[in-house]
């Protein structure tokens, strides 16, 4: 390991041979990928290619000798090899390339191992399970539609799509469905979709075609990226028969592009029927109900009680008017007897008052003072007398002499 700091710095040299020397290291290694440039340049002993990994834009630099390019050609573009290479770092310019030693074409069988065997381990860890499997919404607000540029595949979904439901709105992503760059492309497109707030299920879909041109779809970096995303997914590659691994994992698998626009939004037309059917169901329940109740009207109506109301009110005034007339004979009796008691105490009161007396015709005599001469033992002569009479007051003066 280099040691460097700012006081201490390394030459270009240094550096440039301790990556050298780690590189060599590495020896011979065995890398897969697609041809993405091939240039077979004439009179010269070396074939030149790029070579690119499918799920993700690199590449890497590879010089063929012509004798061992020969064992595998023709090699068209995009054609997915193996490749025994060494890793040559170029010293002066710093330069990275590998020298192919041996050339494998993959054929159609060990592709189709190679996705048996990617299949169990996406299996093992449950990313085909039915309980990772999200629900499609009844009435998406906007579907995301990744389709190929002006492809079949798009017209078919929109148009069944509005043929069932005609306000239908689609966010769509038209990119590259097969070739180098599709994987790379329908990550992306995919990646902004389940990204959008405003829609609620993402289509991918293309038509049908060979194996090879749907082997994007089987691609592990798109499936794990599928597996991932937040949003419901349908997946409608192809036809009936093609299965990809993107099938397996999406949320629900259409057999074909207008099946995946059945699936996605309901039909108008008969969510209208159901409607009715439930308008209908409705009314002759409510019909139903109403019928009930009125027969039990009806016979409550027919008893007793109900054909004369009034009884209850008219039984219980006959009470209240007997209650009445005991009541007002008993106020009767006893203001009678009331009456009476205070009368023999009033003629008692005016028999026993003083007025009464007088009445009688006594009087009441007073000194002039005002006191009562109850004895004649109290008066002096020529004493002046007051007589109290019923009728008035007199004066009066007393003579004679005390016995």
């Amino acid at each position: 390991m280099l040691e460097t700091s700012a006081e201490k710095p390394v030459p270009v040299r240094v550096v440039s041979e301790a990556i050298s020397d780690y590189i060599n290291r590495l020896g011979v290694i065995w890398v897969e990928g697609e041809i993405a440039q091939l240039n077979d340049r004439a009179g010269s002993g070396m074939v030149y290619m790029r070579l690119r990994d499918p799920s993700v834009d690199m590449y890497l630099e590879i010089a063929v000798p012509r004798s061992v390019f020969k064992t595998v050609a023709p090699l068209p573009e995009n054609a997915r090899i193996v490749i025994l290479a060494k890793v040559n770092f170029y010293t002066p310019t710093g330069r990275l390339s590998l020298t192919a030693k041996e050339i494998r074409q993959v054929g159609l069988g060990e592709l189709l191992a190679r996705l048996e065997a990617l299949k169990k381990v996406l299996a093992a860890e449950g990313l085909f399970a039915p309980e990772r499997k999200k629900s499609l919404p009844f009435l998406p607000n906007k579907i995301g539609l990744i389709c190929g540029r002006a492809s079949a595949a798009e017209k078919d979904v929109k148009e069944n799509a509005r043929r069932r439901w005609p306000s239908v709105i689609f966010e769509t992503r038209e990119v590259a469905v097969q070739g180098s760059d599709a994987v790379i492309q329908v990550s992306a497109a995919l990646k902004e979709l389940d990204a959008d707030p405003e829609v609620d299920v993402i289509i991918i879909t293309r038509g049908g075609g060979s194996f090879e041109d749907l082997l994007p779809f089987s691609d592990e970096g798109l499936v794990r990226l599928a597996a991932a995303c937040k949003k419901p997914i349908v997946s409608a590659i192809g036809h009936e028969q093609d299965t990809p691994l993107l099938d397996l994992v999406a949320d629900l698998r259409a057999s074909t592009p207008t099946d995946a626009a059945k699936r996605v939004v309901p039909d108008f037309q008969e969510e209208l029927l159901k409607i009715k059917q439930l308008r209908d169901r409705a009314d002759r329940k409510i019909n139903d109900l109403v019928v009930l109740e009125m027969t039990k009207i009806v016979a409550l109506l027919q008893r007793p009680v109900m054909k004369d109301p009034l009884v209850m009110v008219t039984s219980r005034a006959e009470i209240i008017d007997g209650l009445t007339a005991r009541t007002f004979a008993s106020m009767t009796a006893r203001l009678t007897r009331a009456y009476e008691e205070i009368s023999l105490t009033a003629a008692r009161v005016r028999t026993l008052s003083p007025q009464a007396t007088l009445d009688r015709g006594y009087s009441v005599v007073q000194l002039a003072d005002g006191t009562i001469v109850r004895s004649a033992n109290n008066l002096k002569g020529g004493e002046r007398l007051t007589l109290r009479l019923a009728q008035g007051v007199a004066h009066a003066t007393a003579e004679g002499e005390k016995k």
